[in-house]
């Protein structure tokens, strides 16, 4: 393994300061690499120093976990692998929608301890809230499998501030995981502070935007099948004209610091709060080093300043998810 690389804890989890999201690996973003190559990939993540790896059940259904089990058996000892539970299936693997009943909670842990070849999930996320089930009842589930030493920490994803204070009550919670970047900046006004007071660690998927703040969509970029932005409102031709203002001024203030546009909006992520743990998507090695180079880069408070006008200046166009999907986000 490479020279050990800077660390952050999330609650009292300690993990790289960038961890992998890897559900781009089977699905979302266009055509999946072979098994064999994406297997490569992560056990090359690992070498280049990440040891935090996002899965879920959904992704696939089922796929990406077996994936990332099969790659990080070899290191187990090495890795935090967190993963998530909270969708509904049909009997043919289809969602069907959400659903965090205790038994199914149980029923999806058995299964992703199996797909992950382990026997203890490190980090376990509830992947949407369910309206239909006490948030107390998810946390004292969760509560019951770490006392059986299947699970290690207790997550929360896409929940508000008063479904954490709730869920926190019942089982500490390590991380919760939303969005979060120079692009979309709704955590700060009530979810950051409370995480701050009750010690909770920052988990932001989708740091660079879905690809906008890597530089490389554009204008005239057109997504086609088996990518996810082909349907999000963001990235139509209409709302792309806009949206990539903010990524024309990253780039005149990253070639000021020798960055990458995805550099410096991952630079500025971590330089928000110490416990935050951003999890970029990427299943390429060349692109992993890049984000992997933002750990070092150092910007100066007007730097920060700057990038965070930058964002200011922007009003993003366009919802982040379709509405069916929009309204699975818990902000209570």
């Amino acid at each position: 393994m490479s020279d050990a690389r800077p660390t952050r804890t999330l609650g009292d989890l300690e993990v790289s300061a960038l961890g992998l999201g890897c559900m781009g690996i089977s699905q979302s973003f266009g055509p999946t690499p072979e098994r064999t190559a994406a297997i490569t990939f992560l056990r090359q993540a690992v070498e280049a120093g990440v040891t935090l790896f996002d899965t879920a059940e959904v992704y696939g259904p089922f796929d990406n976990e077996e994936v990332v089990g099969e790659a990080l058996q070899p290191v187990r000892r090495d890795v935090v692998i967190a993963t998530k539970f909270g969708f509904a299936f049909d009997a043919d693997g289809r969602q069907t929608g959400i659903s965090s009943r205790p038994q199914d909670i149980r029923a999806a842990v058995e299964g992703s301890l199996r797909r992950l070849r382990t026997e203890h999930i490190d980090l376990l996320y509830q992947h949407r809230v369910d309206p239909n089930v006490p948030i107390e009842d998810v946390a004292g589930t969760v509560r019951d499998l770490i006392t059986e030493g299947k699970v290690g920490h207790f997550g929360l994803s896409e929940a508000g501030p008063t479904t954490i204070r709730r869920a926190h009550a019942v089982q500490p919670v390590s991380a919760l995981q939303s969005e979060y970047s120079l692009f979309w900046r709704e955590p700060e006004a009530s979810v950051l502070p409370t995480l701050a007071e009750l010690g909770i660690g920052f988990v932001p998927f989708s740091p660079l935007g879905r690809g906008i703040l890597t530089g490389a969509v554009t204008r005239t970029s057109r997504f086609g099948a088996g990518d996810i932005r082909a349907n999000l409102p963001r990235f139509t031709a209409e709302a792309l004209s806009t949206n990539l203002d903010l990524v024309d001024r990253v780039k005149v203030l990253a070639t000021t610091v020798d960055a990458t546009v995805g550099q410096m909006a991952l630079a500025w992520l971590l330089a928000q709060r110490p416990w935050i743990v951003p999890i970029p998507g990427t299943r390429r090695l060349d692109r992993l080093n890049e984000n992997l180079g933002a750990i070092d880069l150092q910007l100066s408070t007007d730097d920060l300043a700057e990038l965070t006008a930058a964002s200011d200046a922007v009003a993003v166009v366009g919802e982040r998810y379709p509405e069916a999907m929009q309204a699975m986000i818990d902000r209570s």
